[in-house]
């Protein structure tokens, strides 16, 4: 009887990862040193997805990887299908993991009669089954309210700003937003990096999708290495103005951090054609042949996430590990 109290009481990691971003989900596992739970998953020929996982979850801790990654949709659907089975597979707790949130720029209604597909998307993922979502770099921090349950909030900052470290001199580096909206982040590194910090204030069409227009700098840049830091870089042409402006304000050199590179559409070429020294991003979306150029550096992305999947397994205080960089 003690032998299957001592069982019973057992608790079982398991760890699924979707098609999104396949590579990701095996260097978390080894990072854990467990095996991905063995998942049967295709696309039928209307387009529907189909998922199975090939052994039991029940009463097991579970967690779902997935990049959002395009096509999106797909990919988001797949999720909340492996948490759904997962759900109804009698597994106790469920986390999705999902380095990059989808939709996390419709966080608000800029104009009437538009949707908040951010909070769409954590309502779907709380009907679906999950329990707990975890993610890296969110738009805005207010996408952690949208859920109604634990929300783990990690920051690829550190990662980056420790690799930024090895590229350039610290007492001549200025770190710079981009916008006015990425100034708490650029300020985290420069408190965290010791640097000096400074501003390009552009206004955007909210009209017209992906066009910005730079306007002025607030700051000191000149002779400078400036490192240009954002949450995502999608079509470039928000970082490539920025640089641009830097340059025109007499900066030495211009290296770009982010987190999350979607380098949608002409992205590659201009970053690849810009006085842009080196473009430094992390692995939370998959990185296609045809999206590499030489100034493109990639971090791995897996620690991170590997150690607050532990933390949270463990019951341990996943803040403390990442939140800004703590």
């Amino acid at each position: 009887m003690s032998a299957l109290i001592s069982h019973a009481s057992e608790r079982r990691m398991v760890l699924a990862g979707g098609r999104a971003h396949p590579e990701l989900s095996e260097a978390v596992a080894k990072d854990l040193d467990i095996e991905l739970l063995p998942t049967t998953a295709y696309t039928f020929a209307n387009g529907e997805l189909y998922v199975r996982f090939g052994e039991s979850v029940r009463g097991a801790d579970a967690f779902v990887i997935q990049s959002h990654a395009a096509p999106i949709n797909d990919a988001i659907m797949e999720q909340l299908i492996m948490v759904d089975a997962l759900k109804r597979a009698s597994a106790k707790r469920i986390t999705a993991v999902i380095p990059c949130y989808g939709y996390a720029r419709q966080d608000k209604k800029h104009k009437g009669r538009e949707p908040i597909s951010a909070r769409l998307m954590a309502d779907m993922f709380k009907t679906a089954g999950a329990d707990r979502i975890m993610s890296i770099d969110l738009h805005t921090a207010q996408i952690q309210g949208f859920f109604d349950g634990p929300v783990d909030h990690l920051w690829a900052m550190p990662l980056l700003a420790q690799y930024v470290r090895t590229r350039v001199a610290p007492d001549n580096l200025t770190i710079v937003s981009p916008d006015a909206g990425r100034v708490r982040l650029a300020d985290q590194w420069s408190d965290h990096l010791g640097a000096p910090l400074a501003i390009i204030h552009k206004r955007r069409d909210p009209s017209v999708p992906n066009q910005v227009k730079v306007h002025e700098l607030v700051g000191e840049v000149e002779g400078r290495t400036c490192v240009l830091v954002d949450d995502m870089i999608d079509t470039g042409g928000t970082i490539v103005q920025a640089a641009e402006a830097l340059f025109e304000n007499g900066a030495k050199d211009v290296i770009v951090a982010s987190t999350h590179g979607l380098l949608s559409g002409p992205a590659m070429e201009r970053l690849r054609d810009s006085q842009i020294s080196e473009v430094v991003i992390t692995d939370t979306l998959p990185i296609e042949d045809s999206k590499k150029f030489d100034k493109l550096t990639v971090l791995s992305i897996a620690p991170l996430i590997a150690r607050a999947v532990n933390e949270v397994f463990e019951d341990g205080s996943v803040t403390s590990l990442f939140q800004g960089g703590v």
